[in-house]
């Protein structure tokens, strides 16, 4: 894995978070500087020289901001065990760097590789149906016995996505849930178990920094992440509009192959799989055999070793962790805003704490916001 110190990484952040970057934009910079940390170490006109043109990224305020803002991801970053990713990395994934409009950098929380011989991401509708949910157990439980090496990569929401992640996890094959949101926190709260799960078997991957919430706008743009992992994309359940159309539609773009399970005229949430199927904007998939016999994947792939889930002691704990632990420990159980007052901890600190406890399977989250301590 590509490594780089505390000021290399704070950089590369810091070149992301700049208001107005891309990726375009961000690889016409390191050609006419020739490094990433020199954008950051030019004054404006120095940089207006080297390019050629003028920008608001140039401006000190808007570079200083975004190396502020990234020496507390850095800080983040490492005390969270998370994997970051610019866009030149080896272990950045490989069909993703192929779309131009993919992020710079990646926040990725769980087990590399995150390369398999097969990709499938599939979505849908958050109502999911039996007979949505019965499809993709069967889709994923077919793949699974046609390969080892086939990661299914959907957003972790409700309905089919989560669906996914559960039967990969059932069947044994790894599992990416790409969140529209930082790595502090978990969104929908209700999918906490089986976030911790995916860890053991693949993980949590983001574009966003810690502290960015979850917004609407940042749904529809993780889409394009869902798509562009991905060999092919599967749609199952859709109504007329939706995020998995838009992920259709990108995936296509991209020039992904799109499946679409079809269901009966005048069903609500068939009518935009029927339609992508209509418009042949995407393959009618009633099994994974269509699927497998379609990607030309009748060839069993060559398996990937497959990595034991790292063990964690108390020892491996930050103090702040540790002392957290102990307080639900000594007192049974605790709730989040009592405990910001009794351990003199800012809530979004301990939230983050606590998110990160239960990756480590070590608490376990209770509706009201109370925690108490995972039973081992």
């Amino acid at each position: 894995m590509d490594t780089f110190t505390d000021e290399q990484l704070r950089y590369r952040i810091a070149l992301a978070g700049v208001k107005g970057m891309n990726r375009l934009l961000a690889e016409t910079l390191i050609k006419a500087t020739g490094d990433v940390s020199t954008f950051f170490t030019l004054s404006g006109s120095e940089l207006a020289g080297l390019t050629g043109w003028s920008s608001r990224l140039f401006l000190d305020v808007e570079r200083g901001n975004a190396l502020r803002a990234a020496v507390r991801e850095v800080e983040f970053v490492r005390r969270h065990g998370i994997t970051p990713l610019f866009i030149t990395d080896a272990e950045y994934p490989r069909r993703l760097a192929e779309c131009s409009d993919a992020p710079l950098m990646l926040y990725y929380k769980g087990h590399l590789p995150l390369e398999y011989d097969r990709v499938v991401s599939i979505v849908g509708t958050r109502r999911a149906t039996a007979y949505g949910k019965s499809f993709v157990d069967a889709l994923v439980r077919g793949l699974a016995a046609a390969s080892d090496s086939t990661l299914i990569v959907s957003g972790l929401a409700y309905g089919i996505d989560v669906a996914a992640h559960r039967a990969a996890l059932q069947y044994g094959l790894p599992t990416v849930g790409v969140l529209a949101h930082g790595l502090h926190t978990l969104y929908p709260s209700t999918h906490r178990q089986t976030a911790v799960e995916m860890l053991e078997r693949g993980g949590l991957l983001t574009e966003y920094t810690s502290g960015q919430d979850v917004r609407r706008p940042y749904f529809l743009a993780r889409n394009r992440i869902v798509a562009g992992m991905a060999d092919a994309v599967v749609v199952v359940e859709s109504g007329e509009k939706g995020g998995s159309l838009v992920t259709a539609s990108i995936a296509e773009s991209y020039s992904r192959d799109v499946f679409a399970l079809p269901g009966r005229a005048g069903d609500t949430l068939s009518a935009g799989c029927n339609n992508l199927i209509k418009h042949n904007k995407a393959a009618l998939i009633t099994s994974a055999d269509d699927l497998l016999e379609a990607m030309c994947w009748t060839t069993p792939a060559s398996p990937t070793p497959r990595q034991m889930p790292l063990l964690t002691t108390d020892e491996t704990l930050s103090a702040d962790e540790q002392r957290l632990l102990q307080y639900l420990r000594d007192n049974g159980e605790g709730q989040i805003n009592r405990m910001a007052v009794e351990l003199d901890c800012p809530a979004a600190t301990l939230s983050a704490l606590l998110v990160e406890l239960e990756f480590k399977g070590l608490v376990t989250a209770f509706p009201g916001g109370m925690y108490r301590p995972a039973v081992s």
